[in-house]
């Protein structure tokens, strides 16, 4: 299992509590980025988002990119994985701007192909918004022109959406980023098996997790494409000594208020075809992140991580708040824990 982390470009991830003690700030990002390097984090996710999802599109939210060549510059260690969404990008210029990342990283960027939801978004910032299944379509030949540009010189490409003529990349990346995306439509599986290198997804039960890894393995089998190189989960984390008092934390952080946190969620329900729709409670919370059930003890919360790993999640992208201290206990407490029983099961395996 490797764990990773949202960077909290929003100061926070609860709809219901206005300040979590996580400033907007780049020095903050800075002590959450250089914090989980130390404690054992593998990687982290930076979200790509214009407006403020999460405390209202009113509030103050930093811009992904970025910030991803800043966390570049003071980390050693983490994979860096940034959100991008075509809708807002020239391909051509992304992939110029993720093989700057790259050398200034050491190799360690990827990036995660959002097809994008929030038409209110969109409409503020002048990003392309179309029908649900034509952003998928697009995507599709975003990545392709990013791997053209990766691997090619000259690059022609000549789509339905972009129109490339003897293009140049220089210098490539040293490492060719992993793509990440996910999707839950017919449409968005489809064209994810077809340009990802890994899937990401909301977060779930055991479940519905072992079904999707397993349905998402056939369509990869079904395509004749080699194997996805991860599958990942997004979790929000609540870790205390009791059960009772992961408990009393949940509650606080679900008693629902209807605010301007709440501006973006008939967008998310209308735009996004999910197979799991978040209520309200749920939605205190961004990407599903209560659903897979991380609250408890430290051995419960381990032993639940455990319970995925065997269906087939082996990156789990973890929110927290307030960021630092739980990051410090969840590190000190689980990791460990989950580390050691994934070593004896790998040690019980009969030798080939």
């Amino acid at each position: 299992m490797r764990f990773g982390f949202w960077t909290p470009i929003f100061g926070g991830w609860l709809r219901n509590v206005d300040d979590e003690k996580m400033p907007v700030t780049f020095d903050y990002i800075k002590r959450v980025v250089q914090t989980a390097e130390r404690v054992g984090f593998d990687l982290t996710l930076i979200p790509e988002l214009n407006l403020n999802d999460i405390k209202g599109t009113a509030a103050p939210s930093l811009e992904a990119w970025s910030l991803t060549a800043a966390i570049a510059a003071v980390t050693e260690k983490l994979e860096l994985m940034a959100a991008i969404r075509p809708g807002y990008h020239l391909p051509a210029v992304a992939a110029k701007q993720a093989a700057t990342i790259d050398e200034v990283s050491g190799g360690r960027f990827t990036l995660n192909v959002v097809s994008a939801w929030w038409e209110e978004e969109s409409r503020q910032y002048g990003g392309l918004f179309s029908e649900h299944d034509d952003r998928y379509a697009r995507s599709t030949e975003f990545v392709n022109i990013l791997k053209g540009l990766w691997n090619e010189t000259p690059f022609d490409f000549h789509g339905d959406y972009y129109d490339l003529t003897n293009s140049h990349l220089e210098p490539k990346p040293h490492v060719q980023p992993r793509i990440y995306a996910g999707g839950e439509s017919p449409a968005g599986k489809a064209a994810i098996v077809g340009f990802a290198d890994a899937y990401l997804t909301h977060g779930g039960t055991v479940d519905e997790l072992r079904t999707k890894v397993d349905d998402m393995r056939a369509r990869r089998e079904a395509a004749g494409s080699t194997p996805f190189e991860a599958f990942g989960m997004a979790a929000y984390a609540i870790v205390r000594d009791t059960e009772e008092e992961a408990e009393a934390e949940l509650a606080r952080i679900t008693d629902v208020s209807h605010g301007a946190a709440y501006e973006s969620y008939q967008d998310f329900i209308r735009q996004s075809h999910l197979e799991h729709q978040p209520d309200l409670r749920d939605y205190s919370v961004s990407n599903r992140g209560l659903r897979p059930r991380f609250i408890g003890t430290p051995r419960q919360v381990a032993d639940r991580i455990l319970e995925f790993e065997r269906a087939g999640v082996d990156t789990l992208l973890l929110q927290f708040s307030p960021q630092v201290e739980e990051m410090e206990r969840f590190a000190r407490d689980v990791i460990p824990l989950v580390r050691a029983e994934s070593g004896a099961a790998r040690e019980a395996l009969p030798a080939v």
